[in-house]
């Protein structure tokens, strides 16, 4: 399936994987890209000596496009600004503020660089400044969120800008896809399927809790202080939310979950891990490799739009 971003980037097939800290590894952006779509390594707030190791164990894995997701945030975020760059990463998708000071550096090393957007400003701002196209991601998405919807976000930036639009949030299968073009998205961004993908390293527990997810089973802590973040609930969320009503300061909340992605991740705490996932849980019901994911979702996705 041809469309502006699958030739911008050199894919198969419109589908890019999420930057998701601590899952967004080697293996799976490997297994993503070697599927067709476009795998991404979550830099999250890795340093950079980390994330070329990455890079490289991707690249022994597969000769096909892959990228990096850089956490602006991060204390790290100018150096793996210079590690893609010295390692010839071709894609380069940002979160958590304004990649700027960094687009000379990109655009001179051939590398296209594609913003998360989460309002029609911000993806202005990003047009301006030389992005190749952005994701605009819905407050269905699983992790950071906005709080416009995908179904209201991703037509009114689609009108507001003419670069190529991604949509992200609320998108498990071929139903999603179809949608997302409806609303002139031309590739979509998925993280939670993805989670739970064979190639995904996070804990079986994680998976498991995903697969087990109701519709109502997420909710979202920090909306009070202004860094909303979507996760399945559990013993930390009930906690947050409590205290968050009480008033309590961000710092005094951010104790709760210190470290707490990566236990969930890594050691399978899901108890008082952070279980970052998006509203789309309730719909993934199995383990499936990410091939096995993509042209599945692909033929639904082609027989919805007439193409089959």
């Amino acid at each position: 399936m041809k469309t502006r971003v699958t030739e911008l980037l050199g894919i198969e097939y419109p589908i890019i994987q999420g930057g998701m800290a601590w899952v967004a590894e080697h293996n799976l952006a490997a297994a993503v890209s070697e599927a067709g779509g476009l795998g991404l390594i979550g830099g999250a707030s890795a340093p950079g000596e980390v994330i070329r190791d990455e890079i490289r164990k991707a690249r022994a894995l597969t000769n096909k496009p892959f990228g990096v997701n850089i956490m602006l945030m991060s204390p790290y975020a100018d150096e793996v600004a210079k590690v893609v760059v010295e390692e010839g990463v071709k894609v380069v998708t940002t979160g958590a503020g304004n990649p700027g000071k960094y687009m000379e550096m990109w655009k001179n090393a051939g590398i296209k660089v594609i913003p998360v957007v989460a309002s029609v400003a911000l993806a202005r701002m990003m047009e301006k400044g030389g992005a190749d196209a952005v994701v605009a991601e819905g407050t269905e998405s699983g992790g950071h969120i906005g709080d416009q919807t995908t179904m209201s976000l991703v037509p009114q930036v689609v009108d507001a800008v003419s670069i190529p639009v991604i949509a992200a949030g609320g998108i498990a299968d071929g139903r999603g896809i179809a949608a997302a073009f409806m609303l002139g998205a031309e590739a979509v961004q998925m993280g939670t399927r993805f989670v739970v993908a064979k190639e995904s390293i996070a804990h079986q527990n994680y998976k498991d809790r995903i697969i087990k997810a109701k519709d109502i089973d997420t909710a979202v802590t920090g909306r009070s202080h202004g860094h909303p973040v979507r996760g399945l609930r559990n013993k930390m969320t009930r906690e947050y939310i409590k205290l968050e009503q009480e008033g309590k300061s961000f710092e005094e909340l951010e104790y709760l979950t210190m470290g707490s992605l990566r236990n969930a991740v890594m050691e399978g705490d899901i108890m008082t891990g952070t279980v970052m996932a998006g509203q789309i849980a309730g719909m993934v019901k199995k383990e499936q490799t990410c091939k096995e994911m993509i042209d599945e979702m692909m033929a639904e996705t082609e027989k919805l739009l007439g193409r089959k």
